[in-house]
């Protein structure tokens, strides 16, 4: 009969121990095999969790990119398109005021070249004082025809507008008549008339100032038919 041994007095034999080793090395594994699975579900999940987040996240940051890009080429456009609007309208203007600016300057010199082909030119004799001096008294209302002038120049200086009389009562007095119509000068310059030159020898201003004294003292130079 075997003897009895305590708990603490047992030894197991060598196959005994061989058997333990492989039970724990079995049950090691399944408890491996049972916690695996669990961790590596997790793991997948998160694994597939960050995957399935991360390119929508991509997709949302390319979509905010390519629109605010879309705004800054929409906005480009508009500030090339209204430089160049800008850029027409003065153009524009610049163009018009040129145009007129010539339109004015082109009317105005023709203007001046319709004046200067009515504007009458006067022959450098008699003739053509008189006709002067007619034209300067039609507008300033003197009376007068150019027969009326023309016997009163003949009669008092043969048409010479150089003559001077030197031996009158005039000139005993200092002063002598002068010119085409012969007019001393106290009435030259009393009847002289704006626009024309103020000398007693100027054919024309003497004609004008003479007939301006004779409408004032006889109506016209026509009523003048000897020493007035």
């Amino acid at each position: 009969m075997p003897k009895h041994r305590t708990a603490g007095q047992y030894t197991l034999t060598k196959s005994q121990k061989f058997s333990m080793a492989g039970v724990a090395a079995l049950g090691a594994a399944a408890l491996a095999v049972s916690i695996v699975p669990g961790n590596a579900s997790e793991a997948s999940q998160a694994a597939t969790a960050e995957i399935s987040t991360s390119p929508a996240a991509f997709t949302v940051n390319k979509d905010v990119q390519a629109s605010v890009t879309a705004q800054q080429v929409a906005a480009a456009k508009d500030a090339d398109a209204a430089a160049k609007k800008a850029k027409a309208e003065a153009d524009a203007k610049a163009k018009a005021e040129a145009e007129a600016k010539a339109k004015q300057e082109r009317e105005e010199k023709e203007a001046a070249s319709r004046a200067a082909a009515r504007k009458p030119v006067y022959a450098n004799n008699l003739d053509g004082w008189i006709r002067q001096a007619l034209d300067i008294m039609k507008k300033e209302g003197i009376p007068g025809t150019y027969n009326g002038i023309y016997k009163n120049v003949m009669r008092e200086s043969s048409g010479n507008p150089n003559a001077i009389n030197n031996w009158d009562i005039n000139a005993q007095n200092g002063v002598p008549s002068i010119g085409l119509l012969q007019i001393i000068k106290p009435t030259f310059d009393a009847y002289h008339v704006d626009g024309t030159e103020h000398n007693q020898y100027n054919p024309v201003a003497n004609i004008v100032a003479a007939s301006n004294y004779a409408a004032d003292r006889y109506g016209s130079i026509d009523n003048v038919n000897s020493a007035y």
